[in-house]
């Protein structure tokens, strides 16, 4: 079981170097985070983008490029992504990163149904954290990719969170499905699916795990106010995992933890042949490591 995110690179060292194929590499922060990479010793970029911004942005950020592979692509961003996938389909690269290119044209080479990454499932984000306030590393799924998800769709994100709980060796994880509130309420349709789920986890439809909710978030995170408010359960108080109701609420939770609550986290987008680092300008050079650190440990 990881106790620290910080075991993250370990274990990446520990599966050797990974070739990450890089879409679109003329970003500063994403050569900066691929440099830490290939220092700690898990990582080999593949560069794909027009050769003179990436070494002018590597310039720019003051490091080196020396045992950056370069594929030379002039065409635009979309079609860097076309190509970097290309090169994880034909298993030149164990894993794929974002750099300039817009989400939606990374997404769109990857769910290309005939040159894509797509395996049949629902892609979807999935964010570790590790803060000074709580016990444990904990994740937190869907902040980035799904806006609105209805109960099939929540059933699948928790699928791959919970596959990727188990690879990080959180056995059974502990989820907490998030509301407002924790009495269900028709007018509120998260504590309706999160009493759908629970029925899921009870039947079998959603194994692995152990579902609760509907859960506000002092109470999935604090046993003290789980208590007071008379709930019980092995989930209250030490969830090891959060469903986020909407994108909106997932990815509020997710820049609050790391601007205002001291957190450090590593995320990737799961469902894909191979794993997706999306880093954002906003995360810190430690979170972009963990991340790809997280990437080269479950591809």
């Amino acid at each position: 079981m990881i106790r620290d995110l910080s075991e993250l690179v370990q274990r990446a060292k520990n599966r050797g170097r990974s070739t990450v194929a890089v879409a679109a590499a003329e970003d500063e922060d994403v050569l900066i985070s691929l440099h830490h990479a290939m220092r700690e010793g898990f990582v080999t970029p593949l560069l794909i983008g027009d050769s003179n911004r990436i070494a002018a942005a590597a310039r720019r950020a003051g490091i080196p490029t020396e045992g950056m592979e370069v594929l030379d692509n002039r065409e635009g961003a979309a079609v860097s992504a076309q190509l970097a996938v290309a090169e994880v389909r034909e298993g030149r690269a164990g894993m794929l990163m974002k750099g300039h290119v817009g989400t939606a044209d990374l997404l769109k080479a990857v769910l290309d149904k005939e040159k894509g990454l797509n395996t049949g499932g629902l892609l979807s984000h999935v964010a570790f954290f590790q803060s000074p306030y709580y016990h444990k590393v904990f994740g937190l799924t869907d902040a980035a990719m799904n806006i609105a998800p209805d109960l099939e769709g929540k059933r699948l994100i928790l699928l791959n969170a919970v596959r990727l709980c188990h690879r990080l060796g959180i056995s059974n994880p502990k989820v907490a499905v998030a509301a407002a509130v924790e009495k269900v309420n028709p007018k509120m349709e998260a504590t309706l699916h999160a009493v759908a789920l629970k029925e899921m986890n009870r039947n079998g439809r959603l194994s692995g795990c152990v579902v609760d909710g509907p859960f506000a978030i002092d109470i999935a995170f604090n046993r003290e106010s789980a208590q007071l408010k008379g709930i019980g359960g092995e989930v209250a108080g030490d969830a090891d995992l959060i469903l986020a109701p909407d994108i909106e609420a997932g990815n509020m939770f997710y820049k609050a933890l790391n601007f205002l609550g001291g957190a450090v986290s590593a995320a990737v987008v799961t469902g894909a042949s191979v794993p997706i680092v999306l880093t954002s300008r906003s995360d810190n050079d430690r979170s972009k490591l963990l991340s790809l650190a997280l990437g080269a440990v479950i591809r």
